[in-house]
Protein backbone atom coordinates (compact mmCIF):
# COMPACT_ATOMS: atom_id res chain seq x y z
CA UNK A 1 0.00 0.00 0.00
CA UNK A 2 2.03 3.12 -1.19
CA UNK A 3 0.98 6.83 0.14
CA UNK A 4 2.54 9.46 -2.38
CA UNK A 5 2.57 13.21 -2.36
CA UNK A 6 1.91 13.83 -6.08
CA UNK A 7 2.66 17.41 -7.54
CA UNK A 8 1.06 18.76 -10.94
CA UNK A 9 2.07 21.63 -12.87
CA UNK A 10 2.00 20.84 -16.60
CA UNK A 11 -0.28 23.66 -17.95
CA UNK A 12 -2.65 26.03 -15.96
CA UNK A 13 -3.51 24.26 -12.88
CA UNK A 14 -1.15 23.78 -9.10
CA UNK A 15 -2.46 20.77 -8.11
CA UNK A 16 -0.90 18.74 -4.96
CA UNK A 17 -2.46 15.56 -3.79
CA UNK A 18 -1.93 12.82 -1.50
CA UNK A 19 -3.25 9.48 -2.79
CA UNK A 20 -3.32 5.78 -0.71
CA UNK A 21 -2.63 3.21 -3.88
CA UNK A 22 -6.21 4.51 -5.22
CA UNK A 23 -8.07 6.61 -2.83
CA UNK A 24 -7.41 10.42 -2.59
CA UNK A 25 -6.43 11.48 1.03
CA UNK A 26 -6.56 15.14 -0.59
CA UNK A 27 -6.67 17.04 -3.31
CA UNK A 28 -5.37 20.77 -3.35
CA UNK A 29 -5.92 22.33 -6.93
CA UNK A 30 -5.05 25.98 -7.25
CA UNK A 31 -6.50 26.93 -11.08
CA UNK A 32 -5.62 29.87 -13.35
CA UNK A 33 -7.96 30.52 -15.48
CA UNK A 34 -9.10 34.01 -13.97
CA UNK A 35 -5.28 34.95 -14.73
CA UNK A 36 -5.02 33.88 -18.43
CA UNK A 37 -8.58 35.10 -19.51
CA UNK A 38 -7.53 38.20 -20.04
CA UNK A 39 -5.32 36.59 -22.75
CA UNK A 40 -7.35 34.23 -24.19
CA UNK A 41 -5.22 31.71 -23.43
CA UNK A 42 -2.52 30.56 -21.28
CA UNK A 43 1.16 32.06 -21.20
CA UNK A 44 3.67 29.74 -20.27
CA UNK A 45 5.52 32.71 -18.54
CA UNK A 46 2.58 33.22 -16.64
CA UNK A 47 1.73 29.91 -15.87
CA UNK A 48 5.61 29.29 -14.37
CA UNK A 49 5.47 32.22 -12.38
CA UNK A 50 1.69 31.52 -10.65
CA UNK A 51 3.08 28.27 -9.97
CA UNK A 52 5.66 29.09 -8.23
CA UNK A 53 3.80 31.28 -6.33
CA UNK A 54 1.18 28.96 -5.12
CA UNK A 55 3.42 25.32 -4.62
CA UNK A 56 4.49 25.38 -1.11
CA UNK A 57 0.91 26.52 0.03
CA UNK A 58 -0.12 23.77 -1.80
CA UNK A 59 1.65 21.59 -0.45
CA UNK A 60 0.99 22.58 3.01
CA UNK A 61 -3.11 22.10 2.38
CA UNK A 62 -2.33 18.89 1.34
CA UNK A 63 -0.78 17.28 4.24
CA UNK A 64 -3.01 19.31 6.43
CA UNK A 65 -6.38 17.93 4.14
CA UNK A 66 -4.87 14.84 4.09
CA UNK A 67 -3.82 15.02 7.94
CA UNK A 68 -0.58 13.11 7.52
CA UNK A 69 2.96 13.72 8.05
CA UNK A 70 5.99 12.71 5.97
CA UNK A 71 6.76 9.86 8.18
CA UNK A 72 3.81 8.37 6.54
CA UNK A 73 4.63 9.15 2.65
CA UNK A 74 6.31 6.52 1.15
CA UNK A 75 6.90 8.40 -2.11
CA UNK A 76 7.50 11.90 -4.11
CA UNK A 77 5.95 11.96 -7.66
CA UNK A 78 5.72 14.70 -10.10
CA UNK A 79 4.30 15.04 -13.87
CA UNK A 80 7.53 15.50 -15.90
CA UNK A 81 5.96 15.11 -19.56
CA UNK A 82 4.10 16.11 -21.48
CA UNK A 83 3.42 19.84 -20.81
CA UNK A 84 5.06 23.47 -20.49
CA UNK A 85 8.54 23.28 -19.90
CA UNK A 86 8.43 25.90 -17.50
CA UNK A 87 5.39 24.86 -15.62
CA UNK A 88 6.43 21.68 -15.28
CA UNK A 89 10.25 22.55 -13.79
CA UNK A 90 8.67 24.10 -11.15
CA UNK A 91 6.73 21.44 -9.57
CA UNK A 92 9.78 18.79 -10.92
CA UNK A 93 12.01 20.81 -8.52
CA UNK A 94 9.67 21.00 -6.07
CA UNK A 95 9.10 17.20 -5.95
CA UNK A 96 12.92 16.47 -6.31
CA UNK A 97 13.71 18.60 -3.52
CA UNK A 98 11.33 17.27 -0.77
CA UNK A 99 12.72 13.22 -1.69
CA UNK A 100 15.75 14.72 -0.91
CA UNK A 101 14.92 16.69 2.41
CA UNK A 102 12.80 13.90 3.31
CA UNK A 103 14.77 10.91 1.42
CA UNK A 104 11.49 9.37 0.01
CA UNK A 105 11.88 7.79 -3.69
CA UNK A 106 11.09 10.13 -6.32
CA UNK A 107 8.46 9.36 -9.51
CA UNK A 108 8.63 11.17 -13.06
CA UNK A 109 5.10 10.89 -14.28
CA UNK A 110 4.16 10.95 -17.50
CA UNK A 111 0.67 13.16 -17.96
CA UNK A 112 -1.63 11.14 -20.01
CA UNK A 113 -0.78 7.93 -17.56
CA UNK A 114 -2.54 10.36 -14.99
CA UNK A 115 -5.25 10.63 -17.18
CA UNK A 116 -5.91 7.23 -17.86
CA UNK A 117 -5.15 6.76 -13.80
CA UNK A 118 -8.26 8.79 -13.17
CA UNK A 119 -10.68 6.46 -13.56
CA UNK A 120 -8.90 3.96 -11.21
CA UNK A 121 -9.97 6.82 -8.57
CA UNK A 122 -13.45 6.03 -9.20
CA UNK A 123 -13.33 2.77 -10.28
CA UNK A 124 -11.00 1.11 -7.70
CA UNK A 125 -11.71 -2.58 -9.36
CA UNK A 126 -10.82 -1.65 -12.96
CA UNK A 127 -8.31 -3.99 -14.23
CA UNK A 128 -6.32 -3.51 -17.87
CA UNK A 129 -6.75 -4.60 -20.70
CA UNK A 130 -9.56 -1.65 -21.63
CA UNK A 131 -9.11 1.15 -24.29
CA UNK A 132 -8.38 4.64 -23.21
CA UNK A 133 -9.97 7.40 -24.77
CA UNK A 134 -8.18 10.75 -23.94
CA UNK A 135 -9.13 14.20 -24.96
CA UNK A 136 -8.33 17.52 -23.79
CA UNK A 137 -6.49 20.52 -24.71
CA UNK A 138 -3.48 19.09 -25.62
CA UNK A 139 -4.08 15.53 -26.61
CA UNK A 140 -6.63 13.34 -28.56
CA UNK A 141 -5.72 9.84 -28.39
CA UNK A 142 -7.47 6.21 -28.22
CA UNK A 143 -4.74 4.12 -26.31
CA UNK A 144 -4.86 0.38 -26.04
CA UNK A 145 -4.19 -0.03 -21.66
CA UNK A 146 -2.73 -3.34 -21.30
CA UNK A 147 -1.24 -3.05 -17.74
CA UNK A 148 0.76 -0.64 -15.46
CA UNK A 149 3.33 1.55 -18.11
CA UNK A 150 1.72 -0.62 -21.28
CA UNK A 151 0.21 1.19 -23.67
CA UNK A 152 -0.28 1.08 -27.13
CA UNK A 153 -1.83 4.08 -29.29
CA UNK A 154 -3.98 3.13 -31.58
CA UNK A 155 -5.43 6.38 -32.64
CA UNK A 156 -4.16 10.32 -32.78
CA UNK A 157 -5.72 13.34 -33.91
CA UNK A 158 -3.61 14.51 -37.07
CA UNK A 159 -3.98 17.97 -36.06
CA UNK A 160 -6.16 20.15 -33.54
CA UNK A 161 -6.95 18.26 -30.19
CA UNK A 162 -10.49 18.03 -28.97
CA UNK A 163 -9.95 20.27 -26.33
CA UNK A 164 -7.67 22.92 -29.16
CA UNK A 165 -11.03 22.84 -31.42
CA UNK A 166 -13.25 23.57 -29.01
CA UNK A 167 -11.48 26.96 -27.50
CA UNK A 168 -10.63 28.02 -31.26
CA UNK A 169 -14.22 27.78 -32.27
CA UNK A 170 -15.25 29.87 -28.76
CA UNK A 171 -12.68 32.16 -30.20
CA UNK A 172 -14.25 32.63 -33.50
CA UNK A 173 -17.60 32.91 -31.73
CA UNK A 174 -16.04 35.66 -29.45
CA UNK A 175 -16.97 33.67 -25.97
CA UNK A 176 -14.16 33.82 -24.14
CA UNK A 177 -11.76 31.27 -22.38
CA UNK A 178 -11.81 27.99 -21.80
CA UNK A 179 -14.09 27.28 -24.58
CA UNK A 180 -15.31 23.72 -23.49
CA UNK A 181 -17.34 24.85 -20.80
CA UNK A 182 -18.57 27.49 -22.56
CA UNK A 183 -19.83 25.51 -25.61
CA UNK A 184 -21.38 23.12 -23.77
CA UNK A 185 -23.34 25.51 -21.87
CA UNK A 186 -24.80 26.87 -24.89
CA UNK A 187 -25.11 24.07 -26.79
CA UNK A 188 -27.85 22.96 -23.93
CA UNK A 189 -29.69 25.73 -25.52
CA UNK A 190 -29.20 25.33 -28.75
CA UNK A 191 -30.37 22.41 -31.92
CA UNK A 192 -27.55 20.58 -32.67
CA UNK A 193 -29.24 19.64 -36.14
CA UNK A 194 -29.08 23.26 -37.10
CA UNK A 195 -25.71 22.78 -39.25
CA UNK A 196 -24.19 19.97 -40.87
CA UNK A 197 -20.71 20.62 -40.43
CA UNK A 198 -17.91 17.93 -41.68
CA UNK A 199 -16.77 15.28 -38.40
CA UNK A 200 -13.20 15.10 -40.43
CA UNK A 201 -11.46 11.73 -41.74
CA UNK A 202 -8.26 11.09 -41.94
CA UNK A 203 -6.95 9.44 -45.58
CA UNK A 204 -5.14 5.97 -45.59
CA UNK A 205 -2.25 6.47 -48.62
CA UNK A 206 -3.61 3.76 -50.49
CA UNK A 207 -6.88 4.89 -50.40
CA UNK A 208 -10.37 4.82 -47.68
CA UNK A 209 -9.83 6.37 -44.29
CA UNK A 210 -8.09 5.17 -41.04
CA UNK A 211 -10.56 4.17 -38.78
CA UNK A 212 -9.43 5.50 -35.61
CA UNK A 213 -7.52 8.91 -36.29
CA UNK A 214 -9.39 12.14 -36.00
CA UNK A 215 -9.17 15.27 -37.58
CA UNK A 216 -10.79 18.59 -36.37
CA UNK A 217 -9.42 21.36 -38.47
CA UNK A 218 -11.64 20.99 -41.09
CA UNK A 219 -14.19 21.56 -38.57
CA UNK A 220 -12.88 24.71 -37.13
CA UNK A 221 -12.63 26.25 -40.74
CA UNK A 222 -16.17 25.11 -41.45
CA UNK A 223 -17.23 27.29 -38.32
CA UNK A 224 -15.13 29.81 -39.32
CA UNK A 225 -16.63 29.74 -43.01
CA UNK A 226 -20.48 30.28 -40.80
CA UNK A 227 -19.13 33.06 -39.51
CA UNK A 228 -17.57 35.31 -42.31
CA UNK A 229 -20.85 33.95 -44.43
CA UNK A 230 -23.17 35.31 -41.94
CA UNK A 231 -21.22 39.13 -41.27
CA UNK A 232 -21.00 39.24 -45.53
CA UNK A 233 -24.79 38.77 -45.48
CA UNK A 234 -25.10 40.76 -42.17
CA UNK A 235 -27.68 38.01 -40.70
CA UNK A 236 -27.02 37.58 -37.01
CA UNK A 237 -26.18 33.98 -36.14
CA UNK A 238 -27.44 31.98 -33.57
CA UNK A 239 -24.49 31.41 -31.61
CA UNK A 240 -26.59 28.10 -29.68
CA UNK A 241 -26.70 26.22 -32.29
CA UNK A 242 -23.77 26.63 -33.80
CA UNK A 243 -22.13 25.33 -30.28
CA UNK A 244 -24.75 22.68 -30.52
CA UNK A 245 -24.17 21.42 -34.32
CA UNK A 246 -20.37 22.14 -33.16
CA UNK A 247 -20.24 20.08 -30.31
CA UNK A 248 -22.72 16.79 -31.70
CA UNK A 249 -20.51 16.47 -34.38
CA UNK A 250 -17.43 16.38 -32.19
CA UNK A 251 -18.80 13.82 -29.68
CA UNK A 252 -20.11 12.12 -33.06
CA UNK A 253 -16.68 11.82 -34.29
CA UNK A 254 -14.71 10.34 -30.74
CA UNK A 255 -17.89 7.82 -30.49
CA UNK A 256 -18.07 6.17 -33.92
CA UNK A 257 -13.80 6.20 -33.32
CA UNK A 258 -13.71 4.75 -29.87
CA UNK A 259 -16.69 2.25 -30.34
CA UNK A 260 -14.55 1.03 -34.07
CA UNK A 261 -11.74 0.31 -32.14
CA UNK A 262 -12.92 -1.03 -29.24
CA UNK A 263 -14.78 -3.57 -30.85
CA UNK A 264 -11.96 -4.36 -33.26
CA UNK A 265 -9.63 -4.98 -30.72
CA UNK A 266 -12.00 -6.88 -28.20
CA UNK A 267 -12.02 -5.05 -25.56
CA UNK A 268 -15.25 -4.41 -23.42
CA UNK A 269 -14.06 -1.34 -21.47
CA UNK A 270 -13.99 2.24 -22.49
CA UNK A 271 -12.52 4.26 -20.45
CA UNK A 272 -12.27 8.55 -21.27
CA UNK A 273 -10.19 10.67 -19.61
CA UNK A 274 -9.19 15.14 -20.33
CA UNK A 275 -10.80 18.13 -19.90
CA UNK A 276 -13.27 17.19 -22.72
CA UNK A 277 -14.21 14.29 -20.46
CA UNK A 278 -16.46 16.44 -18.61
CA UNK A 279 -18.34 17.55 -22.11
CA UNK A 280 -22.06 16.15 -21.47
CA UNK A 281 -22.42 15.77 -25.35
CA UNK A 282 -19.35 13.46 -25.52
CA UNK A 283 -20.63 11.60 -22.19
CA UNK A 284 -24.47 11.18 -24.06
CA UNK A 285 -23.08 9.94 -27.44
CA UNK A 286 -20.59 7.95 -26.06
CA UNK A 287 -23.00 6.10 -23.16
CA UNK A 288 -25.67 5.52 -25.65
CA UNK A 289 -23.45 4.12 -28.39
CA UNK A 290 -21.65 2.04 -25.86
CA UNK A 291 -25.25 0.76 -24.44
CA UNK A 292 -26.44 -0.96 -27.86
CA UNK A 293 -22.89 -2.58 -28.48
CA UNK A 294 -23.28 -4.19 -24.79
CA UNK A 295 -19.84 -2.59 -23.89
CA UNK A 296 -18.98 -0.66 -20.47
CA UNK A 297 -18.00 2.98 -20.67
CA UNK A 298 -16.30 4.61 -18.05
CA UNK A 299 -15.98 8.56 -16.92
CA UNK A 300 -13.83 10.15 -13.70
CA UNK A 301 -15.96 12.49 -12.00
CA UNK A 302 -16.23 15.93 -13.05
CA UNK A 303 -13.28 17.14 -10.43
CA UNK A 304 -10.80 14.75 -12.08
CA UNK A 305 -11.50 15.46 -15.79
CA UNK A 306 -9.26 18.74 -15.49
CA UNK A 307 -5.62 18.20 -14.67
CA UNK A 308 -5.41 17.39 -10.91
CA UNK A 309 -2.56 15.77 -9.03
CA UNK A 310 -4.50 12.86 -7.72
CA UNK A 311 -4.52 11.20 -11.07
CA UNK A 312 -1.02 11.55 -10.80
CA UNK A 313 -0.67 10.55 -7.45
CA UNK A 314 -2.80 7.21 -8.36
CA UNK A 315 -0.31 6.44 -11.33
CA UNK A 316 2.79 6.88 -8.97
CA UNK A 317 1.72 4.81 -6.49
CA UNK A 318 1.00 1.48 -8.74
CA UNK A 319 4.53 2.18 -9.86
CA UNK A 320 5.92 2.61 -6.91
CA UNK A 321 4.83 -0.81 -5.73
CA UNK A 322 5.68 -2.65 -8.56
CA UNK A 323 9.41 -1.15 -7.33
CA UNK A 324 9.52 1.86 -10.12
CA UNK A 325 11.81 5.05 -8.77
CA UNK A 326 12.70 7.53 -11.43
CA UNK A 327 16.84 8.88 -11.10
CA UNK A 328 16.88 12.50 -8.69
CA UNK A 329 18.47 13.39 -12.75
CA UNK A 330 15.28 12.82 -14.60
CA UNK A 331 14.13 15.90 -16.83
CA UNK A 332 11.20 17.54 -17.91
CA UNK A 333 9.80 17.03 -21.72
CA UNK A 334 7.54 18.86 -23.61
CA UNK A 335 6.71 15.98 -25.76
CA UNK A 336 6.94 12.22 -24.72
CA UNK A 337 4.80 9.25 -26.26
CA UNK A 338 2.95 7.66 -23.85
CA UNK A 339 5.00 4.22 -25.27
CA UNK A 340 7.80 5.43 -23.85
CA UNK A 341 6.90 6.02 -20.41
CA UNK A 342 8.58 3.33 -18.91
CA UNK A 343 11.96 5.43 -19.68
CA UNK A 344 11.41 7.65 -16.73
CA UNK A 345 12.21 5.10 -14.71
CA UNK A 346 15.64 3.25 -13.85
CA UNK A 347 14.56 0.28 -11.87
CA UNK A 348 12.29 -1.48 -14.08
CA UNK A 349 12.46 -5.01 -15.83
Amino acid sequence: MATVLAIETSCDETSVAIVKNRKICSSIIASQIPVHQQYGGVVPEVASRQHLETINEAISLALEQAELGWGEINGIAATCAPGLVGALLVGLTAAKTLSIVHQKPFLGIHHLEGHIYATYLSEPTLEPPFLSLLVSGGHTSLIYVKDCGMYESLGETRDDAAGEAFDKVARLLALGYPGGPIIDQLAQQGNPQAFTLPEGKVSLPHGGYHPYDASFSGLKTAVLRLVQQSEKQGKSLKVEDVAASFQETVARSLTKRAITCALDYGLSTITVGGGVAANSGLRRNLQAAAATHNLRVLFPPLKLCTDNAAMIGCAAADHLNRGHTSSLTLGVQSRLPLSQVMELYDNHS
